[in-house]
């Protein structure tokens, strides 16, 4: 199964890690610090431009990625076979 990130950004569910509130997650100095280390190295998408809420860490192709989504933690969630 595929969870829709918004903006036709598909990921495998198998592959995702974790899925973070942007606001709560960001706090954190380490949050910051390894998400600016992950844009440095261009492994940060994002499904639109707009202020994200969420962000979604997950495998591609061995690589750790992180896909900022304007799509809240709770309703990427309930899109998941694990919140229904």
């Amino acid at each position: 199964m595929y969870l829709h990130a918004g903006n036709n950004k598909n990921i495998r569910e198998k592959d995702i890690i974790a899925i973070f509130d942007a606001d709560n997650a960001t706090i954190s100095s380490v949050t910051r610090k390894y998400l600016s280390e992950a844009e440095r190295k261009n492994l940060v998408i994002s499904a639109k431009d707009e202020i994200p809420k969420s962000f979604i860490l997950y495998r591609e192709n061995g690589k750790y990625m992180i896909c900022f989504s304007q799509i809240s933690t709770s309703a990427l969630i309930g899109r998941t076979i694990v919140g229904i």
